[in-house]
């Protein structure tokens, strides 16, 4: 089907890659035009970001973080400013993944800060949500994403500058994918909850999925109403992977 919005393919590489993975990103450049119908999006490690983004200037292919802190500037060791990301050379940002908000302890208030850290340094924040296990097991997905999306997503936001991406942390790594029906109920209610915080006749916020995306699942994901791309994991570390996910996007 026609999608309302351009869609998104973002690569989350998370704690890979070393010097020698620029390999990957020229191929990712080198393959982009077999995905004439969705923007590519690889967020490396920090260590990597400004290499990559420096690769990348001029090409198709735009390149993100993983994380950035609320201040500008201070005494915060081993943290990164969002003001420092973009002079490194980068376009997004990601904030409030699982594994953040699980091995940080990150709230929706922090999450909210460092979406709004990414606004002003002129960033686009790609805002993760989703549910565990236990979550979903005890029939409370809608009510957690609803209230993350609630608590996370700085009032003003748009199209613009924000990106929400729905992962069900039961499915990431795991090689296991919630239904059809299950994503299109909560992308359903994450474009309510978005409706609700913007402009009326505002562009759509791009809603991605995330959570073992595979280039074998990918099609009947990206089909979905209100799924405008994808946040993929693992199968991002490999160029050929990715850029079949990207070409599965619908025209």
């Amino acid at each position: 089907m026609a999608k309302m919005t351009r869609p998104l393919i973002a690569g989350n590489w998370k704690m890979n890659g070393l010097a020698g993975s620029l390999s990957e990103l020229d191929a990712i450049i080198a393959g982009s035009s077999s995905a004439p119908f969705a923007d590519l999006l690889v967020c490396p490690p920090a260590t990597l970001v400004a290499a990559f983004a420096a690769r990348a200037k001029g090409t198709g292919v735009m390149i993100g973080a993983q994380d950035c802190h609320m201040a500008p500037c201070g005494p915060h060791t081993g943290d990164i400013s969002a003001e420092m990301l973009r002079d490194a050379g980068v376009s997004f940002v990601i904030v409030g993944h699982s594994e953040r908000r699980a091995d940080h302890h990150e709230s929706d208030e922090i999450v909210r800060q460092k979406a709004l850290a990414a606004h002003r340094a002129g960033l686009t924040a790609i805002v993760c949500v989703g549910e565990t296990k236990a979550d979903r097991d005890a029939g409370n997905t809608l009510d957690v994403v609803g209230r993350q999306i609630s608590g996370s997503v700085p009032d003003g936001a748009s199209a613009a500058n924000l990106v929400v991406a729905y992962e069900p942390v039961w499915a990431i790594g795991t090689g296991v994918t919630p239904t059809v029906r299950d994503v299109e109920q909560v992308h359903e209610l994450i474009n309510l909850k978005l409706s609700m915080k913007l402009s009326i006749g505002s562009q759509p916020v791009r809603i991605l999925y995330g959570g073992s995306v595979k280039s074998n699942n990918c099609k009947d994901l990206l089909d979905i109403l209100h799924v405008d791309g994808a946040l993929v994991g693992g199968a991002s570390l490999n160029a050929a992977d990715f850029l079949a996910i990207a070409a599965a996007v619908p025209k």
